[in-house]
């Protein structure tokens, strides 16, 4: 798959006048986009930092995350939401942003695994971390492009990539095209207002699934959604249990 190089010019083009709301800059390596944007807490909100290669990119529950030059688009958006604003599920709408984006240049199978993965087909695609830094959100994306050769086979298994061509320019304005409408719907108005957009990309909707949180017992029940502060919505034997977003972990279970 040919790459093509991320040209800050070439992303403003493909946004049109939506650029005018982002400032982007492209970085040949760093260690993590989102540790760059925490550090520069008063950028301007719309900044973007975008590595061709990232060598400590940061996950949920510590994991890490590290991109290879042309493999995946890694970038990390500041976004200021209004004063007074809950971050509560920015998350899932950021999912909700990518998700649709993602659909619309084409890629089939997508899907939305809570509290923040991107599956397709099942397998994970990329992720999302929201981290706060002053007033500020910062939201980091990460896409896998194409897998590289001699991943692990417990990696490989759970993992999967778009495997196309694709000009990682405009997949990127499509992007902040989408999260551009996605946070200015979110800042007044909370999660309330994309839930219904986020249950429709739900992966497990009405599945069997198991949650398991650190120090905690794993609980098993019915994924029936979200509620409008994006926890989850788990029905088991007893009563619909209220999941909130933090340290756990979401899987299926397969049938006995």
């Amino acid at each position: 798959m040919p790459d093509s190089p991320l040209v800050p010019s070439s992303i403003a083009a493909a946004l049109g006048p939506l650029a005018a709301h982002f400032d982007v800059e492209v970085l040949a390596e760093c260690d993590s986009t989102n540790a760059r944007l925490q550090a520069r807490a008063d950028a301007a909100s719309g900044t973007v930092l975008v590595a061709e290669r990232q060598t400590a990119g940061r996950g949920r529950m510590g994991r890490t995350w590290i991109s290879d030059a042309g493999a995946s688009l890694t970038f990390s958006l500041l976004w200021r939401l209004p004063a007074g604003a809950s971050p509560s599920g920015l998350s899932l709408a950021v999912g909700v942003a990518v998700a649709e984006a993602l659909r619309g240049q084409g890629v089939d199978g997508v899907a939305l695994k809570w509290p923040n993965d991107i599956l397709r087909h099942g397998k994970k695609l990329g992720g999302i971390l929201i981290e706060l830094a002053g007033s500020a959100a910062v939201v980091g994306i990460g896409l896998n492009l194409r897998l590289p050769a001699g991943l692990p086979p417990e990696v490989s298994r759970g993992a999967t990539a778009i495997d196309r061509v694709i000009d990682r320019n405009v997949l990127l304005a499509a992007l902040l095209a989408s999260l551009h409408g996605v946070l200015e719907q979110f800042g007044p108005g909370g999660f309330a207002a994309l839930r219904d957009r986020w249950q429709a990309l739900n992966a497990y909707a009405g599945a069997p699934v198991r949650v398991i949180a650190e120090f905690a017992v794993p609980v098993e029940g019915i994924c029936i959604g979200v509620d409008v502060d994006g926890a989850l919505l788990l029905e088991t034997a007893v009563c619909v249990q209220r999941i909130l977003s933090g340290d756990v972990s979401l899987r299926p279970v397969k049938p006995a």
